[in-house]
């Protein structure tokens, strides 16, 4: 797990800590009589506001707290003492101010609910912390994933010299997958991009700030939909630069990548406002389900309901690319995905892939992507060596030196 990732705990003014610490003790207290349970409650210091302390197993509490603020809900756990209990965190205006500890004995599933009563009597005391216990809910899904790809880059490469570089190819995909509006992919696809940033970078957030400014020029400068005007673009690009500027933590970054992703997929461009939407939208489809095999120009069109020659300049004109690219891009980028992910010999991808043969497959996969197919497959990815910070433009760095 990356340093940089982790919550940075601090105290709300403490007249306002107190008070609601308090009115979460008294609501506790009658959840508490209702159930049947004990419930400790803590201050941001992890000391508990009451005189009763569980003593016994207080390291172990204090952990299952700092567990239950990187989960962004309910942790349960069985403490030392055979008990099970349930920590959840209570939080001011985004501010950690405290947790509450409940304890009983029972089943799974009875712990599991009481924990989840407890999480939604706090959440509703906890002024203005809804929006942050989903904000906390998804950046500890978004560690979860980032963790498991990092583990796999550091089985790969932990017994080698070798160290993977900056994907670029990854971000042509990415930028694809947006394009299709497959927000789902392109989300996965910037946990790839970002594994590969912590994994080589794990202690250098200025960098890993760098890539995300980045990142974020290159998604809202892609392709948009026509109904948007220059200045919105312009405007939106500033709104997540400054987000990425403003960002103090590792976890802020990769949480304003996803959420720009996210809000892009529905503004890149994507066959919403253009004159022949429903012509393209059937022909994209009918090429999504069968790329895998030979397909011409006639048969595309057909589905369209388009002449073929028509089909053909509508195509270039409203896709920025002509079909034949356009194939050769989607073959290419699934196949990239199976060198990396399966151990399909090169003749096998190339006929999975539709292309006509190993040989026009290695050709076209080399155009795309700058390397042959077992090149691509051998060093992890289509790779470039480094990119160093100096590699910025000077615009980039008057933006960062603000």
């Amino acid at each position: 797990m990356v340093k940089e990732q982790k919550m940075k705990l601090t105290a709300a003014p403490q007249e306002q800590s107190d008070t609601i610490l308090v009115q979460v003790w008294k609501m506790l207290s009658v959840y508490a009589q209702a159930t049947g349970v004990v419930v400790y409650v803590f201050d941001h210091n992890y000391l508990p506001i009451q005189n009763d302390s569980p003593k016994p197993c207080n390291e172990m509490h204090v952990n299952a707290i700092r567990q239950a603020v990187e989960k962004g809900g309910s942790y349960v756990y069985t403490c030392e003492e055979g008990r099970m209990c349930w920590a959840s965190p209570v939080y001011h205006d985004g501010v950690f101010i405290g947790a509450a500890i409940g304890s009983s004995p029972g089943d799974e599933e009875r712990i599991k609910a009481l924990a989840e009563i407890m999480f939604l009597c706090i959440e509703s005391i906890s002024a203005d912390s809804e929006n942050y216990y989903e904000t906390m809910r998804r950046r500890a899904e978004q560690q979860a994933d980032l963790s498991a790809r990092i583990n796999e880059l550091q089985s790969r490469y932990s017994n080698t010299d070798q160290a993977p570089g900056y994907p670029l190819d990854k971000e042509r995909m990415l930028l694809s997958s947006l394009r299709r509006g497959d927000a789902e992919t392109a989300q996965r696809i910037l946990n790839e991009l970002l594994a590969v940033l912590l994994y080589s970078y794990p202690n250098n957030f200025k960098y890993i700030q760098f890539r995300a400014i980045e990142l974020v020029v290159l998604i809202t400068r892609a392709d948009i939909n026509p109904g948007y005007t220059e200045r919105t673009v312009l405007e939106t690009n500033n709104y997540y630069l400054k987000q990425i500027q403003d960002a103090a933590a590792v976890e802020e970054l990769i949480d304003i990548l996803h959420i720009t992703v996210e809000r892009m997929a529905g503004q890149i461009f994507s066959f919403q406002g253009v004159r022949h939407a429903s012509a393209l939208r059937k022909a994209e489809r009918f090429i999504w389900e069968n790329y895998t095999r030979k397909i011409s120009l006639e048969e595309i069109a057909g589905v369209s309901g388009l002449s073929p020659p028509y089909f053909s300049t509508i195509f270039k004109e409203e896709m920025g690319e002509n079909l034949s690219s356009y194939l050769n891009r989607l073959r290419v980028e699934k196949a990239s995905h199976l060198l990396l992910e399966t151990e399909l010999t090169l003749s096998d991808i190339a006929g999975s892939c539709g292309f006509e043969d190993q040989s026009w497959f290695s050709k076209i996969f080399k155009t795309f992507t700058g390397t042959s197919p077992g090149k691509y497959r051998s060093q992890g990815g289509s790779m470039v060596k480094e990119i160093s910070e100096n590699n910025f433009s000077d615009d980039f760095k008057t933006l960062i030196n603000k």
